[in-house]
């Protein structure tokens, strides 16, 4: 997405969107060896946890539920 400024002072810039607002955020668990580490659509990666729980518990923060 490509933003443009009027630079003639003659209309206000608009408020920008938030970025979460463009992307969906898509999480899932994956299971290496005895760890589990949540990761996005978006490319981002939770660290590696001993614990499912804490692993759904780092993927829901990150979607921001």
């Amino acid at each position: 997405m490509v933003v443009v400024a009027q630079q003639d002072g003659l209309d206000a810039p608009q408020d920008l969107p938030d970025r979460t607002d463009l992307t969906e955020h898509r999480t899932t668990t994956v299971e290496q060896g005895p760890f589990c580490s949540a990761r996005c659509s978006c490319g981002w990666r939770g660290p590696a946890r001993r614990a499912r729980s804490l692993a759904r518990t780092d993927a829901r923060d990150h979607a921001g539920a």
